[in-house]
């Protein structure tokens, strides 16, 4: 069973810098395609940004373009978000996600594994 925890969420004033961590189970984590979500109180599950299992390709939305960026620590069974220039309008809970199969992509219905999420607040 491979599970995806989530730590890094809190509360911070526009223009502030939060970095997300997730940590997955599992011996295979360099072979996932990992992802990050969020999820607006209201809105439906958006993608954020997404990395391939070695790191050499990454996708994100236009709407953090520049301000924040995904990582991974294949040692430590990690991914990283470090969201920097932060505004109200990413107040959500964000989640990570896995898929086994690699995929990097946009489409949350791809991947097979997720986090309970931790919640992001950022205040005007």
């Amino acid at each position: 069973q491979v599970q995806l925890v989530e730590s890094g969420g809190g509360l911070v004033q526009a223009g502030g810098s939060l970095r997300l961590s997730c940590v997955v189970s599992g011996r295979t984590f360099s072979s996932y395609g990992m992802g990050w979500f969020r999820q607006a109180p209201g809105k439906e599950r958006e993608f954020v940004a997404a990395i391939m299992g070695s790191g050499s390709r990454i996708n994100y939305a236009d709407s953090v373009k520049g301000r924040f960026t995904i990582s991974r620590d294949n040692a430590k069974n990690t991914v990283y978000l470090q969201m920097n220039s932060l505004k109200p309008e990413d107040t959500a809970v964000y989640c990570c996600a896995a898929d086994n199969g690699g995929y990097f992509g946009y489409s949350p219905q791809a991947y097979d594994y997720w986090g309970q999420g931790t919640q992001v607040t950022v205040s005007s």
